[in-house]
């Protein structure tokens, strides 16, 4: 792994209780993504949330029984990796993240940059 300290990981709004809902076997595959961050490195599930550019932003997906669960995380800050967001992506239609689910992030993510401005 490529390392650079290891990141408490926060998690943010209902983001915790949401991958709850998961499957256990999703929720064990997306905890061990996640340590992968914490560690400074990144996962061969996780990938670059498109919508917020190369910022730091990232997606694990996994499928489980034919269901799609994401988590959306973020690793730009210096002393915690946040998890945004955790969701199953029902739709059917195309691989696009749909608009609620961004703004969700989004807002979640100004949240977390507003924590670490107060450090």
């Amino acid at each position: 792994m490529s390392g650079g300290g290891f990141k408490p990981l926060r998690w943010v709004g209902r983001a915790r209780e949401e991958l709850r809902a998961f499957p256990s076997k999703a929720r064990r595959n997306v905890g061990y993504a996640l340590y992968f961050a914490q560690l400074g490195d990144k996962h061969p599930s996780a990938k670059p949330l498109k919508s917020f550019g190369g910022s730091g932003v990232l997606e694990i997906v996994e499928v489980r029984d034919g269901n799609a669960y994401r988590v959306v995380y973020t690793v730009r800050f210096a002393r915690f990796v946040y998890a945004l967001h955790a969701f199953q992506k029902k739709s059917k239609k195309g691989i696009e993240t749909p608009k609620a689910t961004m703004d969700v992030v989004g807002t979640r993510l100004k949240w977390a940059e507003e924590q670490e401005r107060q450090a």
